[in-house]
């Protein structure tokens, strides 16, 4: 009888989605996938479970990735220590190296092989064939880039033949032709207002934005664009979490119609994002 009462409780939470299902099937969902989430085995499958089922289901899901860890430990291996200024990385020449080795050849075809073992159509794109980038010029991080022109056309091509794009967040110099890093929540949402994607969700290590990052309690569940300039006067947006607001502002104001901070330590985070009411995380709007 428990496995009857199981299993009735998994079709009505099959039944309760359908609506949700139905409403998304065919729009474009932009996954920014980042933080130490993705050094967990646990939490790295689960978020690809979701990520095959809404692919399953019809959902256009295009994943723009970070590194971040991947890459402070390699830097680390290398004898040097890992740099940043204002939440962005210092990359000189050898670091940059070292970016995209670790992004090209190592993170990026994990999260591809994953998918693919779970049956989804993965498939890498580097960022350097879609985003054109100019140098950050102060302060000096070295060949760190900020998106000037995005080119979705090998995106838009892929979702169209239901394949799920895995991006590097990578940029091609318009002008030196160089190779720079991209901040990846930047880059994200940078593809996510060209896409005019349905939601932009930042899957990271994080409940969402805290008031005080020591307290779950203090979770803002939901955040409107007037309100984040007076949290970044008293400090509450900071750090490694500015970029994250920053590109949720930048990706509001041109079009994306609901950003979302996403805790991807959470069994299925993103199908409770998408497809019940509630939701989890910090929901961003107008």
């Amino acid at each position: 009888m428990e496995r009857i009462d199981t299993a009735q409780a998994k079709a009505a939470a099959l039944t309760e989605a359908l609506p949700y299902i139905q409403d998304f099937r065919g729009s474009v969902v932009l996954i920014k996938l980042g933080g130490s989430v993705m050094e967990v085995e646990s939490s790295l499958d689960g978020i690809m479970d979701d990520v095959a089922f809404l692919n399953a289901v019809g959902i256009k899901v295009v994943i723009v990735h970070g590194g971040g860890k991947a890459i402070s430990k390699a830097i680390k291996a290398s004898g040097h220590e890992p740099k940043f200024v204002e939440g962005l990385r210092v990359t000189d020449e050898p670091t940059m190296e070292i970016v995209r080795k670790t992004l090209n050849n190592l993170v990026n075809p994990d999260i591809v092989m994953r998918l693919c073992h779970r049956g989804a159509n993965a498939k890498p794109l580097h960022g350097n064939w879609l985003f054109g980038a100019k140098k950050i010029a102060s302060p000096d991080r070295g060949y760190v880039g900020e998106v000037s022109k995005v080119s979705p056309r090998a995106v838009l091509e892929m979702l169209d033949a239901g394949i799920i794009p895995v991006v590097t967040p990578l940029g091609t110099g318009e002008d030196d032709g160089h190779l720079y890093n991209i901040n990846a929540d930047y880059a994200a949402a940078s593809l996510a207002k060209a896409l005019k994607a349905r939601k932009f969700v930042l899957v990271s290590d994080v409940p969402g934005l805290l008031k005080d990052p020591d307290d779950p309690s203090t979770l803002f569940s939901t955040l409107h664009l007037s309100e984040t300039a007076k949290l970044k006067e008293e400090g509450v947006i900071s750090g490694g979490m500015l970029p994250k607001i920053e590109s949720c502002e930048d990706a509001i104001r041109e079009g994306v119609k609901k950003v979302h901070l996403v805790d991807g330590r959470m069994a299925h985070s993103l199908l409770l994002e998408i497809f019940t009411r509630q939701g989890v995380g910090t929901e961003i709007t107008q």
